[in-house]
């Protein structure tokens, strides 16, 4: 095998491996969006509720949590479409990638 063939299946290598890391994160991200979107459900018809800082539990009303929850759900999925997109890319150049790897061994082959 050539080196060239050898390194673009080390690309290659590193590439999936990214996607995965990727994806981890992305699962990690969307998790949370299920905890948020929970967490505005339960405080609907609630005057106030608690808010975790720390090891202490705040009081803060229903308006306060709403807007916190939402401005996080707002930032979540931003990230999650980022992180699409960057996945999107990577399986792109992926594909590419193989392609030549596959062209490269057959021309090796001949």
């Amino acid at each position: 095998m050539k080196k060239d063939t050898e390194q673009s299946i080390q690309h290659l290598q590193l590439l999936e491996q990214n996607m995965q890391n990727l994806l981890l994160q992305k699962q990690q991200f969307q998790a949370q969006h299920v905890e948020v979107e929970s967490a505005i459900a339960a405080l609907d018809g609630k005057q106030e509720g608690y808010k975790i800082i720390g090891s202490i539990m705040v009081l803060q009303t229903q308006d306060e949590l709403l807007r916190e929850l939402r401005e996080r759900d707002e930032q979540l999925s931003i990230r999650i479409k980022s992180l699409e997109k960057q996945e999107e890319k990577l399986k792109q150049q992926a594909k590419q990638l193989q392609a030549e790897i596959m062209s490269q061994l057959k021309q090796e082959g001949k």
